[in-house]
């Protein structure tokens, strides 16, 4: 049995990062309620059974508001939107963007995105190989968010800067650079919302600015965390579901050459690809609103406890041969996206993403292969999200 705290050295090391499954495995068989020291300092609970999982996503002691739980008078803007809100809030917040990403809509754009696949494709710097992440995973699906809000597609490296920085901040060793880059997003959706205020448009940041004005749907904060929160969340999880679901075909060859000769099992692929090796690796935080009984741990008012989701979609108790990545495996419910009132909302268009450039990549490189040992991979860093900074492909 393990202790039931440890130290922040045993964990989120380089080796967990790369592979995180065994530890996964480890603590759901001695101790799926795990106290643990986060990567910024603080000590919290980690959740890693499945049903543990669902449990907490959905139980509303478990508060979202970050403001209630560390005060109002904190700056960052990275705050003040529907992930970090509790009812009604969260209500409110999510009412104002939902409409822009209702399963219709979305399917709607699939012709276009599977233009923007084709052009991505078709202009690449070589014929024989290609970094994976950078000329495709990563334009594909910030093309597609910045037309949905409106902002100007030549800005999309200070958006993937920014991002990252964003994203892979979890200790306070990268302060002064989270800080200024932070700052630098700030500064950019102000004077955007300058120049569209001016002039709006048919985009959904010209939808969120008149809200904004009307003083009533949204404050000044809401209005920033809210853009950013799509700008970075509406690209990061398909980034990733691009990146780790082809490194998964690449390293289950049988499982690439079936979807190569099945096509029509892409959508079904994508679903085992997101419970595989999901690109959001754990929940975005929680606060027990009161002391909580927990499956035999006492968790007091305050306290941090975060869903591993990774572990819960290859927990045994639901998924059978949990290790195995399965593309014919019958649909699951897996937690890739979440689960309950906070199931991420670009969930649709993700999966669209997902599915048409992978296909794309398939039908047009269907002998593609890896062309570095895969455990040399660079994962990123941070707590959110999960995912590899370069895959070198040979295309031919």
């Amino acid at each position: 049995m393990r202790t039931n705290e440890t130290s922040k050295s045993e964990f989120f090391t380089k080796e967990f990062t790369h592979n995180p499954y065994p530890v996964y495995q480890n603590l759901r068989e001695s101790d799926p309620v795990f106290r643990v020291m986060f990567p910024h300092g603080e000590f919290g609970w980690m959740i890693t059974r499945y049903e543990d999982a669902v449990e907490v996503l959905k139980d509303n002691r478990f508060s979202k508001d970050i403001v209630k739980r560390y005060g109002s008078d904190q700056q960052n803007i990275f705050m003040h939107h529907m992930l970090f809100a509790d009812p009604p809030d969260h209500r409110r917040l999510r009412g104002l963007v939902q409409k822009a990403f209702t399963p219709r809509l979305i399917e709607g754009m699939r012709s276009h995105i599977q233009d923007i696949a084709d052009d991505l494709l078709d202009n690449l710097h070589s014929e024989e190989k290609m970094n994976l992440i950078d000329e495709f995973a990563f334009p594909l699906p910030i093309i597609v968010i910045s037309e949905i809000l409106g902002v100007p597609l030549e800005d999309q490296d200070k958006f993937r800067l920014w991002s990252n920085t964003i994203i892979d901040a979890t200790s306070a060793e990268n302060d002064d650079v989270f800080e200024q880059h932070a700052q630098e997003f700030i500064d950019y959706l102000n004077a955007w919302f300058a120049k569209v205020r001016e002039q709006p448009g048919d985009d959904l940041i010209s939808q969120l600015v008149v809200a904004e004005e009307s003083g009533e749907q949204l404050s000044e904060k809401e209005l920033l965390g809210v853009v950013a929160l799509l700008i970075i969340a509406g690209h990061e999880t398909t980034v990733n579901l691009i990146g780790n679901g082809v490194l998964a075909l690449l390293e289950n060859p049988d499982q690439r050459d079936l979807l190569v000769k099945q096509p029509e099992s892409i959508h079904n692929a994508v679903e085992e690809m997101l419970r595989y090796n999901g690109p959001v690796e754990f929940s975005t935080s929680r606060w027990a609103s009161e002391d909580i009984e927990f499956h035999g741990h006492n968790i007091a008012e305050g306290e941090l406890v975060i869903v591993a989701l990774d572990s819960a979609n290859r927990d045994e108790e639901k998924f059978k041969d949990a290790d195995v990545f399965d593309i014919t495996r019958e649909k699951s419910s897996h937690l890739a996206f979440g689960k309950g009132i906070h199931l991420c909302l670009g969930a649709p268009l993700a999966r669209l993403e997902g599915e048409i450039a992978i296909s794309t990549l398939l039908r047009r490189f269907p002998e593609m292969q890896l062309q570095a040992d895969v455990n040399e991979l660079e994962w990123r860093p941070g707590m959110i999200v999960r995912g590899v900074k370069e895959i070198p492909v040979r295309l031919k």
